[in-house]
């Protein structure tokens, strides 16, 4: 065994694990591709695909189409809703709640990963908001997008209105977030890598536009309504956190967890912390080109922020403080410190025996960021 997965651990510890949506843990064939084989009791829709063939689930979802490209992204499951004029967010959530049911029957605690496929290529009118947006003008591409984030705002709302509805809101936390910047290189109007300003470029990107979201969470007694807090976290934190909020406190598991918990911030958004390096490591190349785009490791030092390419091993500085569009490389004005952060991105890179992309021309390994912190 590899790892242990947060919802083995969940469900080692007393709580029904639901899976809902979108899986992408694993290829074809593989373990990883059942989300059942990652500690789920339940999984609904997922699979080793990463996006929908469609929406619509008058369109069976995907299955059935006479295009074979298609079925390898048709949606598995959902069978009761195919030939229904219903979208996907709406079908997921409504079967998520079901799921819930389940769980309250059987008076167990639950964790329930809704991660909705939406808002992804292929971009298509979530038609209970679709209208509304095409009759303000939008382009066509703009009004879809705008409906499939209302559909999945719809679906929040419908979670919440249930967890009243069913009582259990003061023992319930919430936790929204989205796993990548909004998309803006490809499939939609306008400029290319605009969408997410005046954050630079989008997903796929090493600039902020493609890191940076926003998260929410809603801890009855606990969070603030209208609080924020502006320290930031990385994905790899909800592990520790999650187990901490679930009050399991010596998980065993087969890896090194990484990450830190931060019910510290959401207990006192200005609490203070030590400061902490973040790490992106993006060994391959995603497909579409822009700004920021292509095999990068990137470290977060406080406002300092380095990006590596591996394509032709340059690298830029930013303070994103000043200059959160990232639009002003100042490598070349601070060399020490483009040499002190390269040197720390190697050195956790090594540590955690990260991959390197290589050179197609010799099959050689392209040079770690601190043997070639070039401007």
């Amino acid at each position: 065994v590899y790892a242990t997965p947060l919802p083995a651990v969940l469900r080692n510890n007393g709580y029904y694990t639901i899976h809902c949506g979108k899986a992408h843990w694993g290829a074809i064939a593989t373990p990883g591709a059942d989300p059942k084989n990652l500690g789920f009791d339940v999984n609904i829709a997922g699979h080793a695909a990463g996006g929908p063939a469609t929406y619509q689930g008058r369109n069976d979802f995907g299955n059935n189409s006479p295009d074979a490209g298609k079925q390898v992204w048709a949606i598995p499951g959902l069978q009761k809703y195919w030939g229904q004029d219903i979208n996907l967010s709406d079908a997921l959530t409504r079967e998520a709640m079901l799921a819930m049911d389940t769980a309250l029957s059987l008076h167990k605690p639950f964790y329930l990963y809704l991660s909705h496929y939406a808002i992804h290529v292929p971009l298509e009118a979530d038609h209970r908001y679709y209208k509304k947006y095409q009759d303000q003008g939008l382009p066509e591409s703009e009004a879809r997008y705008a409906s499939m984030i209302e559909g999945m705002d719809k679906s929040l709302d419908d979670i919440l209105n249930y967890i009243d509805e069913k009582g259990i809101a003061g023992n319930t936390i919430i936790i929204f977030m989205s796993d990548n910047g909004g998309l803006s290189a490809h499939a939609r109007a306008g400029s290319p890598h605009t969408h997410n300003a005046p954050l630079n470029s989008g997903k796929g990107s090493a600039y902020e536009g493609g890191i940076r979201e926003p998260m929410l969470v809603r801890w009855p007694g606990v969070t603030e309504g209208g609080s924020t807090c502006d320290q930031y976290i990385i994905a790899e934190d909800f592990f520790p956190t999650i187990l901490s909020l679930a009050k399991i406190k010596t998980p065993e598991t087969v890896q090194h967890v990484d990450g830190i918990s931060f019910e510290d911030l959401l207990k006192n958004p200005q609490a203070k912390r030590k400061s902490r390096n973040l790490y992106w490591h993006f060994p391959n190349n995603w497909g579409p080109a822009g700004p920021g785009i292509g095999a990068t490791s990137s470290i977060r030092s406080g406002n300092w922020k380095l990006i590596y390419y591996y394509k032709d091993a340059r690298s830029e500085l930013f303070n994103i403080k000043d200059d959160i569009g990232e639009k002003n490389n100042i490598a070349q004005k601070y060399p020490a410190m483009v040499k002190s952060l390269a040197s720390r991105l190697t050195v956790y890179l090594k540590e955690v025996k990260a991959q390197r992309p290589v050179y197609k021309s010799n099959g050689k390994h392209t040079p770690w960021p601190g043997e070639r912190a070039s401007l």
